[in-house]
C-alpha cells in the first residue's frame, strides 16, 4: 500500500451474514475478515462485530469495519470480492482520476459484471432443468401411484413426499392437463 500513484480510500462498511447454524455464521465472518485482512489491498483499521441474531428459521451477524484501500480500483474490487451491505468513503473529500484510470475502472468493472451474468445464466439454466425435470418425476410418480387405485390428498402427499399445500396446485394442474381426475376427494386416472 506504499505507491505514490495510488490515491488511498480511507472508508467504513459493514458485512453481513446469514445462515445456520449460529456458531458456523460466527465462524464464518470472522473468516471472512482474516481474509481481507491477508489481501494487500486492504489494511483493517477496526473492526466491531455485533451481536447475532435469530432471524426467521435463520442467523444473521454483521461487523462494521473501518479500512483504508489502496485505490479506487482495489476498493471498487473490495465491493465485488466480498459484496458489503454498506460503503462510506470517509477520506478523501474529492477523488482525481485520469481518463485512462476511469477507462482501465470500467473496462474491470464491465469484465466483473459479465463474469456475474455468465454465473447468473448458468444458475438460471440449472435451475429450469431441476425444476423441468423434478416436474417431470413428480408427474411419473403421482401416475404410477394411481394406477393401480385412487388415492386422496393426503396419501398422494405421504407417498409423493411433498406436503399437501405445495402437491395440491401440481394436481390440479395435472386436471386441466387432462392427465388425471378428481372424484368424491380421490384422484385417478382419466
Amino acid at each position: 500500500m506504499d505507491n505514490p500513484n495510488e490515491q488511498q480510500i480511507r472508508f467504513r462498511t459493514i458485512i453481513e451474514i446469514l445462515g445456520k447454524p449460529k456458531e458456523h455464521i460466527e465462524k464464518a465472518l470472522v473468516k471472512y475478515i482474516e481474509q481481507i485482512k491477508e489481501d494487500d489491498n486492504f489494511m483493517i483499521l477496526k473492526e466491531d462485530y455485533a451481536e447475532t441474531k435469530p432471524q426467521d428459521k435463520l442467523f444473521s451477524k454483521f461487523v462494521e469495519v473501518e479500512m483504508i484501500s489502496k485505490s479506487l480500483p482495489a476498493m471498487i474490487g473490495f465491493c465485488f470480492d466480498y459484496m458489503p451491505s454498506t460503503m462510506e468513503i470517509i477520506k478523501p473529500e474529492e477523488l482525481k482520476l485520469k481518463m485512462n484510470d476511469i477507462s482501465s475502472l470500467l473496462t474491470d468493472l464491465q469484465a466483473r459484471l459479465h463474469k456475474v451474468d455468465m454465473v447468473a445464466k448458468s444458475f438460471k439454466a440449472e435451475n429450469d432443468f431441476v425444476k423441468k425435470n423434478m416436474n417431470l418425476l413428480t408427474t411419473n410418480l403421482v401416475m404410477l401411484l394411481l394406477k393401480s387405485r385412487k388415492l386422496n390428498l393426503q396419501n398422494l402427499s405421504k407417498f409423493t413426499g411433498i406436503n399437501e399445500k405445495e402437491l395440491e396446485p401440481f394436481l390440479e394442474k395435472l386436471i386441466n392437463d387432462n392427465k388425471i381426475k378428481k372424484e368424491e376427494g380421490l384422484y385417478s386416472l382419466t
